[in-house]
């Protein structure tokens, strides 16, 4: 039996083992497992022999950069975030992945993350979409709250260190204005059962081209709603957390999937999170 998990503290109700069954089942792998391990934080470092016992897992909070002093090597997307969210156990050598970016990418692949961009929030998953974009050659504006506006600055430096040629900047969320080829929800804003709030104006959604959420509960939050009644692309989070699993069974075993099986899944997960929101 192929054991795979999820590690992380406290691990509440999941999407991973859902996501994880349906790709193995599309690989035809009969033999392969998916569970979800509680470990409490100062249990962590004590933990490498359980790690070795999986053939691969994944890592949610708040152990992303706890687990990279069990790892034995940092593969070049760990490196970029200082964060690990998969591991890969090649006969009992850990490598540590970021595959959160990879996520983001393939699901806004259809957004223009090059153009003009502002990115709500500058939190964990805020940081790792920003450092993206301006990977990518977006024009980024960094909109938080007051009391985000150090972090912003700490983040606008360490972009400017990685991509010495971005163009960054930071505003206050509440007086956000401009128009933008792509607004960005890292923030948990809208999120379930807050379903009624928006992070921004109605004129900053009437005056940007393109939305993408992070938030996968619900599935269209209220942001996507007020973007899409406006005839404008809004993308959701779900898509984000399958992608990242997609990747993770590429590095896992060389897993191939194709872009309507994906989006199957992608389906099932909208669908599973409606059912435990009724």
């Amino acid at each position: 039996m192929n054991r795979f998990a999820l590690i992380g503290h406290p691990l509440g109700h999941s999407m991973s083992p859902l996501i994880h069954e349906k790709l193995f089942a599309l690989s035809g792998l009969d033999d392969a497992s998916y569970e979800l391990i509680d470990i409490a934080p100062e249990n962590l470092e004590n933990s490498r022999e359980l790690l070795e016992s999986l053939r691969g897992l994944n890592v949610t909070i708040p152990h992303k950069q706890g687990v990279i002093s069990l790892v034995d090597e940092l593969a070049e997307s760990a490196q970029r975030y200082n964060s690990v969210n998969c591991i890969n156990n090649d006969n009992g050598r850990l490598v540590g992945y970021n595959t959160d970016c990879d996520g983001f990418l393939r699901s806004a692949e259809l957004l223009p993350i090059g153009g003009n961009v502002a990115i709500l929030g500058c939190g964990g998953v805020g940081r790792m979409i920003a450092i993206e974009v301006a990977r990518h050659g977006g024009n980024i504006t960094l909109a938080v709250i007051p009391q985000d506006i150090k972090n912003a600055q700490l983040l606008m430096a360490e972009i400017l260190a990685k991509c010495s040629e971005a163009s960054v900047r930071i505003a206050d969320i509440s007086t956000l204005e401009g128009g933008y080829d792509l607004l960005i929800n890292a923030t948990p804003v809208g999120m379930y059962p807050k379903v009624d709030a928006c992070a921004v104006s109605d004129t900053i959604i009437e005056n940007s081209d393109s939305v993408f959420d992070v938030i996968y509960n619900p599935i269209e939050t209220l942001l996507m709603k007020k973007a899409r009644a406006l005839g404008k692309t809004a993308v959701g989070g779900a898509s984000m957390l399958v992608y990242q699993a997609v990747k993770a069974h590429e590095i896992w075993y060389g897993g191939s999937f194709r872009t309507e099986e994906v989006s199957k899944i992608i389906t099932a997960v909208e669908n599973a999170v409606e059912s435990m929101n009724k």
